[in-house]
């Protein structure tokens, strides 16, 4: 390939560039409770994109003025590490990391029961170790899972996934290549048990079809994601109730 040349992204035998069928996911990892200091926290890969997690609250407001009498206010802080891409990225926070803090803080507060908790904030902060695409739905995911570890009532689990068209075909969760040459990125995050979007976007064209058939396929993926969070927490509480019971 030369230098600037798109790369082959669907070989003849419909196999992806890292060798994946379109409709598999990367390898997947979750664990929670990976900070101490932290109320709640989860590490989560999506193959080689690498997402920590901090999740502090309900806890006091400040500064005050922000207060709601009736509910507690969400705040997330989408950051992506200076050594998380292969060129140095500047610590200061950029206009995509405040866009995508908003986009995942509307993803995740309306399966929060907030009004439990009035007069005070829940914080989410999440770190971007390593990117290789699909860094804000491990986010969503990954966020969900801490507030899960700290005990924080929810409606559901949130879990998300991007779906790409790369050399014509729909693919589920894309990596950093594919989603360079993609000629559509749709980022899903879901909450499973009730089948209910909680973030839609698109970069792109896709026909209504082929739109329909993307939606299935991130809903495919997604409720393979919802498995491993369960057993992640299940596993976590698991060991919890070992060690108080001994």
């Amino acid at each position: 390939m030369r230098l600037g040349e798109k790369p082959k992204l669907i070989d003849e035998n419909g196999r992806r560039i890292d060798g994946r069928l379109p409709d598999e996911l990367r390898p997947i990892r979750m664990e929670v409770g990976v900070l101490k200091n932290a109320d709640g926290s989860a590490y989560v890969e999506y193959g080689n994109t690498k997402v920590i997690v901090a999740v502090y609250g309900p806890r006091e407001i400040h500064p005050k003025h922000l207060t709601l009498p009736d509910r507690a206010i969400i705040r997330c802080r989408y950051h992506m590490t200076s050594f998380s891409t292969t060129e140095r990225k500047s610590p200061a926070p950029t206009r995509r990391e405040i866009e995508l803090s908003k986009v995942i803080r509307e993803a995740l507060e309306g399966v929060i029961f907030t009004e439990l908790y009035p007069r005070t904030s829940i914080d989410i902060f999440i770190e971007v170790l390593q990117a290789d695409g699909g860094t804000r739905t491990a986010g969503i995911t990954a966020a969900s899972l801490a507030l899960a570890d700290a005990g924080i009532p929810m409606k559901d689990l949130v879990a998300g996934v991007a779906v790409g068209k790369v050399d014509g075909v729909l693919v589920l969760d894309i990596n950093e290549v594919e989603d360079e040459y993609s000629e559509v990125d749709l980022p899903v995050a879901m909450m499973p048990s009730f089948k209910e979007i909680t973030l839609l976007q698109m970069n792109g064209v896709l026909t209504e079809d082929e739109f329909w058939e993307a939606l299935k396929l991130a809903e495919k993926g997604i409720m393979k994601i919802y498995e491993v969070q369960r057993e992640t927490l299940m596993s976590r509480y698991s060991k919890v109730r070992a060690e108080v019971e001994e």
